[in-house]
């Protein structure tokens, strides 16, 4: 199964095409293309400019090229984690960094800002956005703010307690090109954005901080949680300049001018992970159950819970192979210098709980990437526990140590894919083949 397990994941991964779906959903035919079943003139404009930033932009780009290609040639920005494979032409790139902002990150805001404010009404705008691109492309509002404050705010705010939502409010309202401030950045022009996203359906403003989207935070939830959290001493001298009530300016809003000529399509998301993986689930043979629940849940409760769902789905088909799946991020809180992340994390919490079961667990991220480590997750089966003993491995001790991708890769169970291009959620795999009750 734990074979069966990873062709499941690798099989989605494959079969989720960024390019494919560009030229899908936008349905080019000559020089109209079609948003939210509206047509838009390609003719109609003098320039079309392409901003690209994040996990899965070099795919996101390519593809946008090869829909607009031979008729359109876009201006572009890239904004990707690494030198892409090969080269856009014409296009100005800049390798970001992630999960922190580096120096180039600062001269693509820069690029991106000084770009957009030559844009005007016979401007076309595509935004292709995925996640990870709130790292890798930033620009501080206040030009005190250096890029070593900025390194040091995202360090306080990671390490404060607050939850995602509060970091991004903090984060959006310090940020030039957060919070719907690239969308304002360029107010006359037609502006299109297209997601890759790896954030829940709903909650879009969090994907990369919402760039190009209304914000649905305020500078009251900012004084919130600089007060509730202590981070007025905790962060630089100019960042607590840039708190200070005075200082603090309000992101653009629903109802901005900035957003009237704005579109936002999700090209991909949750919606399309679960529904590929389901299907390449079932083509294995297994009754699948998806379950949506545990995002953003500590990864013991998770862990219960998706073990439950496993076991009540067996008990329920008999004689039948079945599968529960699970996306999106789970809590995992680093309480060593180990390496591994949320993932790997997940699946050493269930070794013990389905030791000499017939039950295998995989997790994974579909960007390739798990925590610090180089595997994008890992996967597990009943005789893992007891192949962990006999190599002397204690699953507890490496737990403590955060230390899980460790642990599986010298059980060979760690999984490996390399950067995916893409960027959707997390995806989790239980399967079980417990037998015909007598």
């Amino acid at each position: 199964m734990k074979e069966a397990a990873q062709r499941i994941f690798r099989n989605t991964l494959a079969a989720i095409d960024i390019a494919t779906t560009i030229e899908k959903k936008l349905a080019r035919r000559g020089n109209a293309i079609h948003v939210h079943g509206a047509a838009i003139d390609l003719a109609a404009f003098e320039k079309i400019l392409a901003i690209a930033f994040g996990k899965a932009s070099v795919a996101m780009a390519e593809g946008l090229v090869h829909v607009l290609a031979p008729d359109f040639r876009p201006e572009g920005i890239l904004v990707a984690p690494r030198t892409p494979p090969r080269g856009l032409a014409g296009w100005k790139t800049f390798i970001g960094g992630h999960p922190t902002p580096n120096e180039q990150s600062f001269a693509a805001g820069r690029a991106i800002l000084d770009r957009l404010a030559r844009c005007d009404e016979r401007t076309l705008v595509f935004f292709l956005i995925s996640g990870g691109g709130s790292a890798m492309m930033e620009q501080p509002l206040d030009a005190a703010i250096t890029l070593h404050d900025f390194r040091a705010l995202n360090s306080a705010l990671v390490t404060c307690g607050a939850p995602i939502e509060e970091i991004n409010a903090v984060r959006k309202h310090l940020s030039a090109v957060k919070g719907g401030r690239l969308a304002a950045a360029a107010p006359g022009a037609m502006k299109i954005t297209l997601a890759v996203s790896d954030v829940r359906l709903g909650q879009e403003s969090a994907l990369a901080s919402g760039p190009t989207l209304p914000d649905p935070t305020t500078v009251s939830d900012v004084r919130r949680v600089v007060s509730e959290r202590g981070l007025a001493a905790k962060v630089p001298e100019s960042i607590r300049a840039a708190l200070q009530p005075s200082a603090l300016q309000e992101t653009p809003k629903a109802g901005d001018s900035a957003f009237a000529r704005s579109q936002f399509v999700t090209l991909l998301g949750e919606h399309e992970l679960m529904h590929t993986a389901h299907r390449v689930c079932e083509a294995e043979g297994y009754v699948c159950l998806c379950d949506d629940t545990t995002s953003d849940q500590p990864i013991e409760k998770a862990a219960g819970h998706l073990l439950a769902q496993l076991q009540a789905l067996a008990s329920a088909n008999l004689g039948n192979g079945v599968a529960v799946l699970a996306d999106g991020e789970l809590s995992s809180p680093v309480t060593g210098d180990g390496t591994g992340g949320r993932n790997a994390a997940f699946v050493l919490e269930c070794v013990g709980k389905i030791a000499g079961k017939q039950i295998t667990v995989l997790s994974a991220g579909t960007d390739g990437i798990d925590g610090n480590s180089e595997a994008a997750g890992a996967v597990a089966d009943g005789e893992t526990a007891e192949r962990a003993r006999e190599a002397g491995l204690d699953p507890r001790d490496f737990q403590r140590r955060s230390d899980s991708h460790t642990f599986f890769s010298k059980l060979g169970d760690a999984i490996f894919t390399g950067p995916t291009g893409n960027n959707l959620r997390d995806l989790r795999i239980l399967l079980s083949a417990e037998p015909r009750q007598p």
